[in-house]
């Protein structure tokens, strides 16, 4: 359950207060890093570290001109996905370099057992998502990237908890095909 401090922080951010920002990010920095450290032990060779992946989605979140959170819920899945952009794009930092042409690959567990997804093809994967059906896209955000329990995206999202298994039931369906038949940009 989400404590009245949590929301009084978060409501101080809304408001554009800046020490009630930095209070609710030393509040949630445990549960930042269990799902920064989960997301980098899933990466090969990656230069990034624990902090380094937290510090530069709260850049990102702070950054931002007017953020509307509603809850601790939305912050977490909010950071997830900064997360999630901040690794794609290290990605591609590293495979555009001249020294070093590896795919860089994250461990998941999207069909019967854990297997190795390229970061890139994942992105695409997920535009594709997007343009289809974007709750589904953020589903697989909240749920992947953000490590969230259904009940927690349930809360965000505003619908029921078999809903979102369903829903993520579709998703993982359908990203598993679009990972197996990627469309050739060419």
């Amino acid at each position: 359950m989400e404590s009245s401090q949590t929301r009084l922080l978060l409501r101080n951010w809304r408001d554009g207060v800046a020490d009630g920002r930095d209070q609710l990010i030393g509040k949630l920095y445990p549960e930042l890093e269990q799902i920064a450290a989960a997301r980098l032990r899933r990466e090969q060779n990656s230069s990034l570290s624990t902090g380094d992946l937290i510090n530069d989605a709260v850049l990102r979140l702070v950054q931002m001109e007017r953020i509307s959170l509603a809850d601790k819920s939305h912050f977490i899945a909010l950071a997830s996905r900064m997360m999630r952009h901040i690794l794609i794009d290290h990605a591609r930092l590293r495979s555009s370099s001249k020294r070093s042409h590896r795919k860089v690959e994250l461990s998941t567990q999207i069909e019967d057992g854990p297997r190795r997804i390229d970061l890139g093809a994942l992105d695409a994967a997920l535009m594709r998502l997007r343009v289809l059906d974007e709750e589904l896209m953020e589903i697989v955000e909240m749920r992947y990237f953000g490590g969230m329990t259904t009940a927690d995206i349930a809360e965000v999202m505003g619908v029921s908890e078999p809903t979102v298994k369903r829903r993520w039931q579709v998703a993982r369906a359908w990203l598993a095909d679009a990972l197996a038949n990627p469309i050739d940009p060419d």
